[in-house]
């Protein structure tokens, strides 16, 4: 490829990043050589001084139930009564059915205390993005869910993450028949001052 199309595949591919939710999702799954190359290109996130603080975990057949049965149980249990919708539990058991993989994203700060936790949340938050450019280049869809008790101390537990690892939340894989939405932005120069 000359360079412009590189630049024009790339362009094109940040552009079409979308998020799409569990229940747009067929049901059919993902194979695993296509999700080894999704946590292939999240490795190459930048990070400062090299501490490369990603670390994921990934739920596929029953290992995903028992998480998803996890998710579920642990909203009953931390829902007023009032505030509970079984509807809103159900749907932990279709995402099931519907998503083919589920990526724990987790951090694990620099044993040495040299960077700052801001700076290893923003390299994690790198490493998605490669995952969402990824998945848009082989047309997967996928969502950065920080629900079902994401950051609570039972899921901590759960995910069997030490003292110095936190989880940030959890990437949803899966396939869809639907057509992306169409994406919006305000327009750059709203947000840009230049100096």
């Amino acid at each position: 490829m000359q360079d412009d199309q590189v630049i024009e595949v790339i362009n094109k591919l940040i552009k079409e990043r979308r998020s799409s939710f569990p229940m747009e999702y067929n049901g059919k799954k993902i194979s695993k050589a296509i999700v080894d190359q999704v946590l292939y290109n999240a490795n190459w996130a930048p990070n400062h001084g090299k501490t490369e603080p990603w670390r994921f975990k990934v739920f596929h057949g029953e290992s995903q139930l028992t998480l998803f049965q996890f998710m579920a149980e642990h909203y009953k249990e931390n829902t007023e009564k009032e505030k509970f919708s079984q509807n809103k539990f159900d749907r932990f058991f279709q995402k099931a059915e519907l998503t083919s993989h589920v990526i724990a994203i987790c951090m694990k700060r620099d044993p040495k205390g040299r960077i700052p936790e801001i700076e290893e949340i923003a390299a994690v938050s790198c490493s998605v993005q490669n995952i969402y450019l990824t998945i848009t280049a082989y047309g997967i869809r996928g969502y950065w869910s920080t629900g079902g008790g994401a950051y609570s101390e039972e899921m901590h537990k759960f995910l069997k993450l030490n003292n110095d690892e936190k989880c940030l939340g959890f990437f949803y894989l899966g396939l869809s028949d639907n057509s992306l939405r169409e994406g919006e932005r305000r327009h750059i120069n709203e947000k840009t001052e230049w100096v």
